[in-house]
């Protein structure tokens, strides 16, 4: 109804000029009270609404580690702290309801004050003969009729400012990620180098970034272990490299050029990417390993699997590859689950294949294959970038990357680095890595 409005107005002015003013200066008071209510409830609002992310991000958080929080007996503890922010959420929605509820009282009190202004004044230019009563009784409900839109606009004001934080909250989302895909031209894949340059990075909104200036080159065939003890930054560093984490200063590049020149389902040609936090997806073994993409070939697939050693466990159940696994891998094992990770990552032969403690679940037959699966992936051209707390995960790299607290310390072949790091009593023997190195507080990670 509100774009009625100026029609309405318009009429009662043609009633009588004087009505017309009274109530063209009560839509001005209105609408001077709507700005009111705009710049006090904005704040109000957004905290609600902060709450209110924060409140659903718990739940959903409780929700994948409920078998945790059981056997843990963490559910007092975590109820506690639900209640706690239920409360803060519930204070902040009561904060911006009432500011929004007390402008839509005040508003509505000017209008009933209008339409009674807009009958007084009707009925002392019908005593000057100026209007007929019937004049009178249709400008007051032209009135009321033309301001009523205004006053429902106000009892909704904390949805409309909502709605409008949340859509610049989408445009600056989608303005980052914005490609000119007309005007674009596809880089083909890398296949010869990565380079890091002075890359500082970590999550948005921190004031210290988590790693700092991080500079190194690999070529393809490379393996690259990082170590340092926990809280050094190299799960940050794995996101970087495979452009989950945009740096905050500095340039990942892939044969000379960024990687945001790539876009995403071009970038996933060339990465793969087992996190620490691994998911599977809700799907059978085949989808998760291709990523769930519809033009797949099964010879791929099985490939994947075979160079994660997968293939021979895959096919001993009851479906093989089209077992369902269920929501996050719950029909599955810890073990399996990150076998199939593996494969996951391998899939597509990717020129960039970062393993972010590719062994925490897995057995003895489960770490051989681990280690065959890089040595396979190096020989075929490709970098693999392994960070794991068990050295053994670490046997078949070339050069080691050490951090400490977000700085890297030492970069170079394997030999030479772990003697920097390592005092004599502690120098491995020669071959592969067996054994944990405490030196590290936490171990090789």
């Amino acid at each position: 109804d509100l774009p009625w409005l100026p029609l309405y107005l318009g009429i009662v002015f043609l009633f009588h000029p004087l009505l017309g003013f009274v109530g063209l200066g009560g839509a001005v008071v209105i609408f001077v009270l709507i700005l009111l209510n705009e710049v006090m409830s904005r704040a109000p609002v957004a905290e609600s609404n902060r709450e209110a992310a924060s409140r659903s991000a718990n739940v959903e958080i409780g929700q994948r580690n409920s078998e945790a929080i059981a056997a843990m007996g963490m559910q007092p503890a975590l109820s506690s702290n639900w209640t706690a922010r239920n409360a803060d959420y519930l204070a902040t929605l009561l904060r911006s309801t009432d500011r929004s509820g007390l402008f839509g009282t005040i508003i509505k009190t000017v209008r009933f004050v209008l339409q009674s202004a807009v009958l007084g004044v009707g009925a002392w230019l019908a005593i000057q003969q100026e209007i007929t009563p019937g004049v009178m009784i249709a400008a007051s409900i032209m009135t009321s009729r033309a301001l009523a839109p205004i006053e429902q606009a106000v009892a909704q004001w904390r949805g409309f400012v909502g709605f409008r934080q949340a859509l610049k909250r989408l445009r600056e989302g989608l303005a980052v990620a914005q490609r000119d895909d007309e005007q674009k031209l596809d880089l083909p894949l890398p296949k010869k180098q990565l380079d890091l340059e002075a890359v500082f990075c970590g999550p948005y909104g921190e004031a210290t970034p988590f790693v700092q200036g991080i500079t190194l080159s690999l070529e393809a065939g490379d393996g690259l272990g990082i170590i340092g003890p926990s809280g050094s930054g190299k799960s940050t560093l794995a996101r970087a490299l495979v452009g989950a984490l945009a740096p905050l200063k500095g340039h990942v590049r892939f044969d000379g050029a960024e990687i945001g020149q790539w876009d995403d389902d071009r970038r996933g040609a060339f990465v793969g990417y087992l996190p620490q936090d691994l998911q599977l997806f809700d799907g059978t073994i085949a989808d998760n390993i291709a990523r769930f993409r519809q033009d797949v070939e099964a010879d791929t697939v099985i490939e994947a699997a075979k160079r994660a050693d997968v293939h021979d466990l895959i096919v001993s159940l009851p479906d093989g590859y089209n077992t369902l696994i269920g929501r996050g891998g719950r029909n599955l094992s810890a073990g399996q689950r990150q076998r199939i990770a593996l494969a996951r990552a391998l899939y597509g032969n990717p020129f960039l294949i970062v393993l972010d403690e590719p062994n925490s679940n897995l057995d003895s037959v489960g770490e051989a294959a681990l280690t065959n699966s890089i040595k396979v992936m190096r020989d075929h051209g490709s970098i693999v970038v392994v960070i794991a707390h068990r050295p053994s995960a670490i046997a078949t790299v070339n050069k080691i990357l050490c951090l400490k607290d977000g700085k890297q310390t030492a970069f170079g072949p394997k030999d030479e680095v772990l003697k920097q790091v390592l005092t004599p009593a502690q120098t491995p023997p020669p071959g592969p890595v067996q054994v944990p190195i405490p030196s590290l507080q936490g171990g090789v990670a």
